[in-house]
């Protein structure tokens, strides 16, 4: 029988979208519970985010049960027991009690159960092993509680039979380690990863970048990824790697330039241990096009930011890359990740050219299609070319010409 205890029900375990699904489920009297990561975080008193619930039911019957009581049932994966039910619009990830009969490193096949210890054993870390009823009751089959609140990464069962299952289990393991360890990673896990680093190979790219972005993600990645660089996970995956040093010398400048961290801290990170390679690496992992962008111009923000040694090449930073009235400007990271390049010491240079980004006032070029029109050039892509000529010759020479010299030069390329 698995150990229990019960803790305090928090707020969002009864909350109206929660209770509906339960009551759909058929809880009480049915053994419904909340399992996975939000069991984990209320235990650590953290922010809980998605909500995963486990019921013995099989996935046709949670499909007939949610339908009738008048909720959204989404079959997202019903060969694996998942069935995604919609309560006034919130989505609650629900999955029959299962074990696993036959694994490739990457999928599983299983067969439903009705077994709760059968189901926990199947998980990767004791301590999203835990499930949860709505009353509190909690149910720790293998002293997941005790890991959590010591900061202990560590799996259920044997590490390699847990990592030749899903050798996804790899990354989730340092990404766990980064964000939930307080000690130093098993040197007996950390051989495993490292001897079965090979099975990383299986994963699909999305998968490896999901785990990465998360681990970057994490307060302060770096004794994490020393340990990746250790056993040779970050050379295998990313030959793009250039090191920690620009990372750590980021991480260090992080509070004293006021970056906020957020679920886009990531992205400076990617810049600061690829730099030059992060819009190659961006594209390679498969980042959406906007991220991609987002990388890019982090990259270029921070190389323009170090050249911006004379008045001409400061403007032209200022000019394409700050903005203070934009919460989104790449100026303040790029003026970090250049510091952090440059040694990561906050020099009189840095912290002026910080003060300037964040007193910058947009400026606008001064000409528009009217001052072209005069010049009898007929509507059509001349026009707009002139002007992108004009505008670049103006960015590149910061900014300084007036309105009136930009005429004239106009009207000497026109004619």
């Amino acid at each position: 029988m698995a150990d229990s205890a019960r803790i305090e029900p928090a707020s969002w375990m009864s909350a109206a979208p929660v209770k509906a699904v339960f009551d759909a489920l058929g809880a009480p009297d049915v053994d419904v519970r909340f399992v996975g990561g939000c069991v984990r975080d209320v235990v650590l008193s953290r922010t809980i985010k998605d909500i995963d619930i486990a019921t013995p039911d099989e996935p046709n019957v949670v499909v007939e049960k949610l339908t009738r009581a008048g909720l959204k049932a989404v079959p997202t994966g019903l060969a694996h027991g998942t069935v995604t039910a919609v309560a006034d619009s919130q989505p609650f990830e629900v999955t029959t009690l299962r074990k696993d009969t036959a694994c490739d490193g990457r999928h599983a096949a299983v067969e439903f159960t009705t077994d709760w210890v059968e189901d926990a054993s199947r998980r990767d870390f004791t301590f999203n092993a835990l499930s949860l009823r709505q009353t509190g009751e909690l149910f720790d089959p293998f002293g997941g509680v005790d890991d959590a609140n010591a900061g202990r990464v560590r799996f259920v069962g044997d590490p390699r039979d847990r990592i030749q299952e899903d050798y996804l289990r790899i990354l989730r393991f340092f990404r766990f380690v980064a964000l939930y360890s307080a000690e130093e990673p098993d040197p007996e896990i950390l051989t495993a990863c490292r001897e079965l680093r090979s099975g990383l190979g299986s994963l699909s790219t999305e998968r490896v970048r999901d785990e990465v972005v998360k681990l970057l993600n994490a307060p302060d990645p770096i004794p994490t990824l020393r340990a990746m660089e250790a056993a040779k996970i970050l050379s295998d995956l990313f030959p793009e790697f250039q090191g920690i040093i620009v990372l750590e010398a980021l991480i260090a400048l992080e509070r004293e330039f006021e970056l906020a961290a957020n679920d886009k801290t990531w992205r400076r990170r990617w810049v600061a241990i690829f730099y030059q390679l992060a819009h190659d690496v961006a594209v390679r992992m498969k980042l959406s096009g906007k991220e991609t962008k987002n990388v890019e111009a982090l990259y270029r923000s921070a190389v323009s930011a170090a050249d911006a040694h004379d008045s001409v090449a400061l403007n032209r930073f200022l000019y394409e890359f700050a903005d203070a009235s934009d919460q989104h400007s790449p100026a303040p990271e790029g003026v970090a990740l250049a510091c952090a390049r440059d040694g990561g010491q906050i020099s009189a240079r840095w912290s002026n050219l910080l003060t300037q980004v964040r007193g910058w006032t947009a400026q606008k070029f001064p000409l528009r299609g009217a001052d072209v029109q005069p010049l009898g050039i007929e509507d059509g892509p001349r026009i707009g070319a002139l002007l992108r000529e004009i505008k670049q010759d103006w960015v590149d020479g910061g900014c300084i010409s007036t309105a009136s010299e930009l005429r004239a030069q106009l009207k000497s390329r026109a004619t």
